[in-house]
């Protein structure tokens, strides 16, 4: 199962970054030998086994759009899942930014009028931390007022933290088939366990895919920063030749599973109850397997 996916947005505005650490495992400090992109650069992510992300990173130099918006357009904009359009939270040209991004927008509504739309508000991390959530709300407000009358989703991004994982793990969320099927499993599973909470991640970018949680936690961004945390321990180990298979982290508070679930999924299960033992846990996890599999091969992707 093939979805087309659109990334677009100026030259220089982050793009090819933020794919390559999502799905070619960089880290944020070596994008910066990337070039920019030319034309447009396809790339097919597999993504839960069967289900195929169709990628096409769109070069954002003026050039490039012009072509993409008038001799291009049935092309590039036809049978599109989602759209997601990087706005340079420094960009001086905002106006023209917005005048591409309108032009893609008439171009969906054309071609692919119930694609998704996700924006992303880029490299926040340029702008000073306790004006950040301000600037975001204030940008949002405009781009949902001038992408009428289609709806979008906004977020607000750097590739030096979570934010980046968030945004990706929303966007693949909504093109995953019959995700609520799977998200039922996983709350019958956590209660059977008598977990705090349990998250599945998909395997080689670890996004987020789902999670149910029975104890609050006041971190909202903890997923994230777990998944980004993970890979880069990942990396780590491949670096050094190891295998990275399961993980345990246990202090007073809590004990943390990370384990193979399914060939395309780890699990994270969060206990609290220190008279569940830790072989319990691992063997509810263990027997949870062959399930999660028939539902990721018979019903998830189809």
């Amino acid at each position: 199962m093939k979805k087309k996916v659109l990334l677009m947005g100026k030259s220089g505005s982050g793009k090819t970054s933020m794919r390559s650490i999502i799905f070619a495992n960089y880290i944020a400090r070596d994008t910066r030998r990337l070039g920019a992109t030319i034309d447009v650069e396809h790339s097919h992510v597999r993504f839960l086994g069967n289900l195929v992300l169709n990628l096409w990173d769109c070069g954002g130099q003026e050039v490039f759009m012009e072509n993409y918006i008038a001799s291009q357009r049935d092309h590039i904009f036809r049978n599109v899942e989602v759209l997601i359009y990087v706005f340079d939270i420094e960009s001086r040209e905002f106006e023209k930014d917005m005048h591409y991004y309108q032009s893609c927008l008439e171009a969906i509504l054309q071609n692919s009028k119930d694609a998704r739309i996700f924006c992303l508000i880029h490299k926040m991390d340029l702008v000073q931390e306790d004006q950040r959530e301000a600037l975001f709300r204030e940008r949002e407000a405009e781009l949902k007022r001038r992408s009428l009358p289609l709806s979008i989703t906004a977020f607000k991004t750097s590739i030096w933290d979570e934010t980046l994982y968030k945004a990706w793990s929303s966007i693949v969320y909504s093109l995953i088939p019959n995700v609520r099927l799977l998200e039922t499993h996983l709350e019958n599973f956590c209660k059977i366990c008598e977990a705090d909470e349990v998250v599945l991640f998909e395997r080689t970018t670890f996004l987020v895919i789902s999670h149910t949680t029975q104890k609050a936690h006041a971190d909202v961004h903890r997923f994230e920063k777990i998944s980004n945390i993970v890979k880069q321990f990942k990396l780590s180990c491949s670096k050094s030749q190891a295998q990275f298979s399961k993980m345990e982290v246990r202090n007073a508070q809590f004990s943390a599973f990370v384990d193979v679930l399914t060939p395309n999924t780890y699990v994270l299960v969060i206990m609290s109850d220190h008279n569940i033992q830790p072989a319990a846990t691992l063997m509810n996890i263990g027997a949870a397997r062959a399930h999660f599999e028939s539902i990721e091969q018979g019903h998830l992707l189809k």
